[in-house]
């Protein structure tokens, strides 16, 4: 896998994951009570031998920045492996910001041209799934394909929301559509049992869906480039083009877990999921496959009268006597007397405050970190460094769907209650 370069996109400005990317690029998201988004492409890359890793991002890069710098120095116990990030810059020759996943590519050609790689694998930055890459370059290589698409089998309903492939039974893409409906839909359904589902799942998800990674032979993908200066998406231009110039497209059928995080609604579901019992859809506890992040040494999670079932606790929490129910806890989360959590996702603090700090904050009126006593949160995200005050109830008591209240600190997405990073929540309000 050394003759590959790995291109992880980190995507636009997040306004489907808004407010969470507020102040963060989407590959920054906190995921699972100690990673972040972006830990999983890079490190299903490093499990898989490749270790020449670019993320391109271009709104609030800075903890993104800050999380690769201080987890992944490749060049020790890697080789000359690196993870490098690369924001969008105006040049002279190129003014604007990126606008498409292609023209992301396109505008750092230059700096990928000087690379001696075969191939180039393109990832996305806001997916939960683990996948041996180099079994997906091996693949592309046997077969001879100028590009292989990663395919996953879904329903009807699922399928709209992708861009489509139609293959044949040896994997070859004759079609590709993106987001297609009505008709157009139903000419792309596939006999999926022929890549190895049974006949019963088949029927239900005859539909081969674009995953968003690709392994592009590494001159075809410049010479693509360069031949639709105007193309500026792979899925919505690059991979039709290709496929009516000729060239010779292949699909590889993953059938495993995977999900996509663009959503606030899917966001929350999958970190939640990860709590199931007894077998989650997605394990962190995979050794052969492990997945990294930075190194915190904080102390172990203290439990002091405290009911917990089915939850993830990070390390260096504190909870006292509070009960909590299907939830995933950040790292450095605390957690007072009285409280109930239920259905939430904390992703903690940053930062400890002393025993001392906290006392004279609530001498002076003021919250301390973490979740007051008494207080009741249900089907939340309390994103982090919040302040959640005493007796403080959080349930979308009106059964809100959409709501911004940014002057009060949360947002509702998808009946989601969402509070943002670094917000107070007064004691006694009800949200």
């Amino acid at each position: 896998m050394k003759r590959v370069l790995a291109i992880i996109l980190g995507g636009g400005a997040g306004t489907r994951l808004f407010p969470l990317t507020k102040m963060r690029a989407k590959p920054a998201v906190p995921l699972a009570g100690k990673y972040r988004l972006i830990d999983i492409p890079v490190s299903n890359c490093i499990n898989s031998g490749i270790t020449q890793i670019y993320v391109l991002t271009q709104f609030n890069s800075a903890s993104l920045n800050r999380h690769i710098s201080q987890t992944y120095n490749l060049s020790t116990g890697f080789g000359q492996g690196f993870v490098e990030v690369l924001a969008a810059q105006q040049t002279p020759d190129s003014p604007s910001w990126f606008e498409g996943t292609a023209d992301a590519v396109r505008k750092y050609e230059w700096l990928f041209q000087e690379w001696d790689v075969d191939e180039v694998v393109i990832l996305s930055g806001d997916q939960l799934y683990r996948m041996d890459y180099q079994l997906f370059v091996e693949e592309h290589r046997r077969s001879g394909a100028d590009l292989t698409v990663a395919a996953l089998p879904v329903d009807s309903e699922q399928a709209e929301g992708f861009g489509l492939m139609h293959a044949d039974a040896d994997g070859w893409i004759t079609k590709f559509r993106e987001k297609p409906k009505g008709e157009a839909l139903t000419e792309m359904r596939v006999d999926t049992g022929g890549m190895g589902l049974s006949a019963e799942d088949a029927a239900k998800r005859p539909y081969l869906a674009s995953m968003g990674i690709y392994v592009f032979k590494r001159d075809v993908l410049f010479k693509l480039l360069a031949e639709n200066p105007e193309a500026t998406d792979f899925g919505k231009e690059i991979i039709p083009t290709a496929l009516q110039d000729g060239k010779k497209l292949r699909s590889y059928f993953f059938d495993d877990y995977w999900e996509d995080i663009g959503t606030i609604r899917a966001f929350y579901e999958a970190n939640l999921a990860l709590t199931a019992q007894p077998h989650p859809p997605f394990s962190f506890y995979d050794k052969q496959f492990p997945i990294y992040t930075r190194h915190r040494y904080l102390p172990p999670s203290k439990l002091q009268d405290a009911q917990v079932t089915e939850s993830i606790i990070g390390e260096g929490s504190l909870l006292k006597a509070c009960s909590i129910h299907r939830c995933v806890l950040g790292v450095r989360s605390r957690i007072e007397n009285e409280v109930v959590l239920q259905d939430t996702l904390v992703m903690g603090s940053d930062y400890f405050e002393s025993g001392e700090e906290r006392e004279l904050l609530l001498e002076r009126g003021g919250i301390p970190m973490g979740v007051g006593r008494g207080t009741t949160v249900r089907r939340a995200i309390l994103d982090k460094n919040v302040r959640i005050g005493a007796n403080v109830t959080i349930v979308n008591k009106d059964h809100v769907e959409e709501a911004d209240r940014p002057e009060h600190g949360f947002y509702i997405r998808n009946g989601i209650v969402v509070v943002v990073k670094n917000a107070s929540i007064a004691d006694g309000m009800t949200i």
